[in-house]
């Protein structure tokens, strides 16, 4: 484990969730920062959130009875997109560092099988469908929020463990989101971050700007002897000689500190930043 970026997730987490008194009292914060996305999964309905999740927003704007173009959530995605990347779920997300630390449970591990690339298609049908389509048609419903999203899922067991209320009006909508989570977490134990990998819509919105983001993956082709110590240590199952700053990489830097030959360096590049301001 990389204590440094460990480190970094804890106090991202701790940092989006600051609201303490509100995992004993049930009680959202409604202050401005709330207004704010924070650039990570991080439900809004989550009793520690002291901001807003992007894709929970982006649904509000599409899903409202005017429709409205969400031009400061874009706004933000591209921010961060383009900054970042998918660093954003490696470094910030706190789902994802719960799923982290659901790995390190002593179980037999199973990231490489067949259907894992094509079922990382599926978090591009949830994007679209999900978080994108059907909140456009169905007005005042945030789909992705209400009938997948397990960090949602999760920020409502904890609202319900706080507050009776809550609890009580927890029906079958809930069951079966409370099903998918554990799905989720028990997947979770076995595959790393499975969620990222197959059904996070965030994590593919980012995806797309792993080739442009400044913070990425740097390739020295003369230091690396094709000793394929990268590929065994990437746990997103890439190769990263082959597929550098692939859409699917989160940025965990595992790959460079198992290189031998020291050929690959993350970090914000200064060639990437000249061209952007050129």
């Amino acid at each position: 484990m990389d204590k440094k970026r460990f480190s970094i997730q804890a106090a991202a987490a701790l940092l989006q969730n600051a609201n303490f008194r509100g995992f004993f009292t049930g009680k959202l914060y409604t202050g401005d920062f709330k207004r704010v996305c924070v650039p990570g999964l991080n439900c809004y309905s989550c009793p520690g959130a002291v901001g807003a999740c992007p894709i929970g927003s982006l649904q509000s704007f599409l899903s409202a009875m005017r429709f409205r173009v969400p031009y400061y959530v874009l706004g933000l995605l591209l921010f961060f997109g383009a900054l970042l990347g998918r660093a954003v779920c490696g470094f910030l997300c706190p789902f994802g560092w719960i799923q982290e630390l659901l790995y390190l449970i002593p179980t037999p591990k199973k990231n490489r099988f067949r259907a894992d690339r094509p079922l990382r298609t599926v978090k591009y049908a949830v994007l679209l469908i999900f978080a994108l389509v059907l909140p456009f048609f169905i007005k005042l419903t945030p789909v992705f929020c209400k009938l997948i999203c397990p960090a949602g899922t999760l920020a409502g067991v904890l609202l319900g463990l706080s507050d009776k209320l809550v609890q009580a009006q927890q029906g079958l909508l809930f069951a079966w989101k409370l099903l998918v989570l554990l799905l989720v977490l028990c997947a979770c134990v076995i595959i790393w971050r499975p969620f990222c990998k197959y059904l996070c819509p965030l994590g593919a919105i980012y995806g797309f700007f792993n080739k442009l983001s400044v913070y990425r993956m740097r390739l020295d082709k003369e230091r690396c002897v094709s000793c394929g110590a990268c590929a065994r240590a990437c746990r997103m199952c890439l190769d990263p000689v082959k597929e550098l700053n692939h859409a699917e990489c989160i940025r965990c830097g595992d790959c460079a500190r198992a290189c031998p030959g020291r050929a690959l360096h993350l970090g914000f590049h200064n060639d990437r930043l000249t061209q952007i301001f050129r």
